[in-house]
């Protein structure tokens, strides 16, 4: 008697369990098709994030060796606390963004995004260029300024201390929040919708996977870099130039 109630029980279930296996289980040529799909986004987002890597390797550098107080109460702004002001700058965006900006372009575009993804990334990735420029012509007044002004004493193993006000670095980290906002959300975005149901879990660690890549070809570039221009290196960041 139980052996016919077993029987009927599998004989029952067997129809649902291989209804559900063909909706869950996809065809492995298609979960590499997915990733396939996503690896030029990926790549482009590598290059991108070189820029972010440089913001984070140099800024502690360049706070170092800049005028840190805050106006005249004599306080000094820690060097590594400068990076709070990209956090800041793309914390308070985000949410100006989806409130303000987003309705006028979809108004625009009759697009319930207001923009693609891609045109998202995009406009990120402009403004990363900005931000580069930003930064070369901050550095540049920086160490101007402490070739040719008096400086405020010398930072221990790293170098003359510019009278040019670190404040000024908030330029380059507000541009950099921005970009943010729009290059590594939308990122998130573009790999959460292009993997299938079954590979989403993984579609967060392209995007920190990409980080990782950026760091080391960072580091390659600054050390080509410094082969040919000792810019910024063990007490070197004002005298630069070989």
């Amino acid at each position: 008697m139980l052996m016919i109630l077993d029987f009927s029980t599998r004989q029952q279930s067997s129809p649902l369990k291989t209804k559900s296996n063909q909706m869950v289980q996809q065809p492995i040529h298609g979960d590499f098709a997915a990733s396939n799909k996503v690896l030029p986004i990926w790549a482009a987002g590598i290059v991108y994030y070189i820029s972010i890597v440089q913001q984070q390797t140099f800024l502690v550098f360049q706070a170092l060796q800049s005028d840190r107080k805050l106006g005249n109460t004599g306080f000094l702004i820690p060097a590594a606390s400068y990076s709070i002001f990209q956090m800041v700058s793309l914390t308070i965006w985000i949410p100006i963004y989806d409130r303000l900006i987003v309705p006028i372009l979809r108004k625009l575009t009759k697009k319930e995004d207001g923009i693609t993804i891609l045109q998202k990334m995009g406009i990120g990735m402009i403004i990363a260029v900005f931000t580069m420029i930003v930064s070369a012509i901050v550095e540049k007044e920086r160490r101007t300024l402490a070739l040719t002004r008096p400086t405020l004493g010398i930072e221990p193993r790293k170098g003359e201390i510019s009278s040019m006000s670190g404040l000024w670095l908030i330029a380059q980290l507000t541009l950099a929040g921005f970009s943010e906002a729009f290059t590594i959300i939308g990122q998130v975005e573009f790999f959460y919708k292009q993997f299938p149901e079954n590979m989403r879990s993984i579609a967060g660690s392209f995007l920190f996977c990409g980080f990782a890549l950026s760091s080391y070809l960072s580091t390659f570039l600054v050390s080509i870099v410094h082969q040919y221009d000792r810019w910024i290196w063990e007490g070197e960041l004002v005298a630069g130039g070989s």
